[in-house]
């Protein structure tokens, strides 16, 4: 048996794929798989999605003049094989590496990425953008988007749908249903139907029969009739309801029927969506019969599927919350938790396997997810809303309007608080303290290690007059050992780790270890060093602070977000008591004012800044004791 000449190898831009017959196209696509794997399996990342839309990718780059046509991907982790077709292939294998591609998509990496997508939710609206924007501008390409991996499930989706409908401008849109939602099954008429109701010969009868029964009184009934056979096949009442004409659902493995569809809805006059159903791990045995279908993986061996296995260490901060929650549900019957689709992620998973009734995964909804937080509390129930802090973002306006405003006892807790290595900027939990620090009445928290963040659950168990959140990094504690009875902390205070006397350092969350590090290094410069742990940005410990600017010349605060966060709080405090001027010199470290790119965790916090020996060095500079020693300290 002859093996087939590769053909991926030819395949230098998606201009390659023009003119190539289905049959090719099917081989390319196998030949997409099977490289995306190898690719993945070296440098981690995603790969169940990205597997379940290899057929569709190269189905749309085929038909569609890429980048002309607007392509934008919901949920970008689905886009590796969309790299790898895009002129991408030499560094796909650099992927979430310092300095190579991102993953997800990028505008500045490729003219093929006209839209960065990492949040879901987004791709309908900017798609909607793009057609308006073309219309506008008298252009002739097209807009498309690629909806998936759970995205439907975002609210922005709908309202976009909804706005598009309306305006009834020219805009494909294309569902990748890769868990069955809302799929009816999916076989040989189903295509058919597809492949005949989105053809222009159809639509051209469709349009005549319109004519005609309208003149002799009888398009009302005919228009009902279609309307209720294509619904009842196709389950597309809700996206005929929102101005779209729906195509579906239809095998997204079938590269036939992909093409087919596609080159039918390509120059649709209005708003379409072509449903189509996938396979999240397709292709690859070990993702197909996963529990989670490899969502994310780490390095991998391809033959058997073993994941490489991080070296056994302290549990990691969202197994330490997660272990917590547990505890005080079992105490408490009113503990209920909820997470936005993360609940790996957020551990809650896990208190879901104890407490499956008071567990609640509202979906991609952060906005939603707040919300109904809120109602629970109102109802006396003692929520906690586990949401990364990049997500907590989506949902802000819920927080000032729906908490905070009413005062209600919502407890937020915020996982991968700070820099997050190889998801880079847009997962990166940069700006919560700021935002939610502005909010009246909110009580902030942030754990420097596995044993403050179990206290932190406590006290946040206990605070029942108010909104709070207490924020955590990704990764794992510090190794101490953990507490069998954690009790509450006493509301804005905070500890004096290491006493010292020339500087003082004042740390908010987990870059206490630096801080200590950072101490022994000025101790051997002689400076004697206080190490405090601030616990709280709000509210702030006054009198801990009014101890360290009256005692020392020097005091430093040191946090894991971004600037007009806790420094900024501490600056505030002691400008309106009067301590800033009697000679104090204070350094606010803090994230840069950048969106840092992907790395190591260990490298994006040396480029912060915010590593021990950074911290040590704007120590000797704030001194004044000369540069030269400062930067010995921070050569080694």
């Amino acid at each position: 048996m002859n093996t087939p000449t590769p053909l991926l190898d030819q395949i230098k831009s998606p201009a390659d794929l023009k003119g190539r017959t289905k049959a090719e196209l099917r081989q390319i696509a196998d030949e997409l798989r099977a490289e995306t794997i190898s690719a993945v399996s070296v440098t981690g990342g995603h790969l169940g999605a990205g597997l379940g839309v290899v057929e569709l990718t190269v189905a749309i780059h085929a038909v569609f003049d890429t980048p002309k046509d607007r392509l934008v991907w919901d949920v970008g982790h689905q886009a590796y094989p969309h790299k790898i077709l895009t002129g991408r292939r030499d560094r796909i294998r650099t992927l979430r590496q310092g300095g190579g591609l991102s993953g997800f998509t990028k505008r500045d990496e490729s003219e093929y990425d006209p839209f960065g997508a990492a949040h879901a939710g987004t791709s309908v609206s900017a798609a909607a953008g793009f057609a308006v924007a073309r219309d506008l501008m008298g252009g002739d390409n097209r807009a498309i988007a690629v909806v998936g991996d759970g995205a439907m499930s975002a609210g922005m989706i709908y309202e976009a749908m909804n706005n598009a409908g309306a305006m009834h401008a020219p805009l494909i849109v294309i569902l990748n249903d890769n868990d069955m939602s809302i799929a009816p099954p999916v076989g040989a008429m189903s295509h058919y139907l597809s492949r005949t109701v989105s053809s222009k010969g159809y639509r051209q009868v469709r349009n005549l029969a319109k004519r005609v029964t309208r003149k002799i009184g009888l398009e009302g009934l005919v228009k009902k009739a279609e309307h209720s056979i294509r619904s009842f096949n196709m389950g597309g009442d809700l996206f005929d309801a929102l101005g779209f004409y729906y195509v579906g659902p239809i095998d997204g493995h079938d590269m036939n029927a992909l093409v087919d569809v596609l080159e039918n809805v390509r120059d649709h006059p209005g708003p379409v969506l072509v449903h189509v159903v996938t396979q999240k791990g397709k292709g690859y045995e070990h993702a197909e019969n996963a529990a989670d279908k490899y969502h994310g993986v780490t390095k991998f061996n391809v033959v058997t599927g073993e994941q490489a296995k991080a070296k056994a260490g302290p549990p990691s901060y969202t197994k330490v919350f997660a272990q917590e929650l547990v505890r005080w549900a079992e105490k408490d019957e009113k503990v209920v938790g909820i997470t936005a689709a993360m609940p790996s992620g957020t551990g809650l998973d896990y208190f879901g396997q104890r407490f499956p009734d008071r567990m609640f995964d509202v979906g991609i909804a952060e906005q939603h997810a707040v919300t109904f937080a809120a109602g629970l509390a109102a109802e006396g129930l003692v929520p906690f809303a586990a949401i990364y802090s990049t997500f907590l973002q989506r949902g802000y306006d819920s927080v000032v309007h729906d908490v905070a405003i009413q005062k209600l006892p919502v407890r937020f807790a915020l996982d991968r608080a700070g820099l997050v290595g190889a998801d880079g900027a847009t997962h990166a939990g940069s700006f919560d303290v700021g935002f939610l620090g502005a909010l009246p009445g909110f009580v902030l928290m942030a754990a420097a290690d596995e044993v403050e963040l179990q206290r932190m659950v406590a006290t946040a168990h206990a605070i029942d007059d108010r909104p709070s959140a207490f924020r955590y990094p990704r990764g794992e504690g510090v190794g101490l050992q953990m507490l069998d009875d954690p009790q509450p902390l006493e509301i804005g205070k905070g500890r004096i780790v290491k006493q010292g006397t020339a500087v003082a350092i004042l740390s908010f969350g987990a870059r206490l270890q630096e801080c200590l590090k950072a101490a022994d290094m000025l101790e051997k410069q002689g400076l004697s060093t206080t190490v405090a742990d601030a616990r709280f940005a709000k509210p702030l410990d006054e009198a801990l602070l009014a101890q360290l600017a009256k005692n020392h010349e020097v005091l430093i605060t040191i946090e894991e977000g971004a600037k007009g966060g806790f420094g900024a709080f501490v600056l505030h405090s002691l400008a309106e008591h009067g301590q800033l001027d009697k000679g104090l010199r204070v350094r606010t470290l803090t994230l840069p004012d950048v969106f840092q790119d992907h790395d190591s965790p260990d490298k994006m916090y040396e480029f912060a800044g915010l590593d021990a020996r950074s911290i040590a060095a704007t120590a000797i500079k704030a001194l004044g004791r000369g540069d030269e020693r400062a930067l010995k300290l921070i050569a080694g």
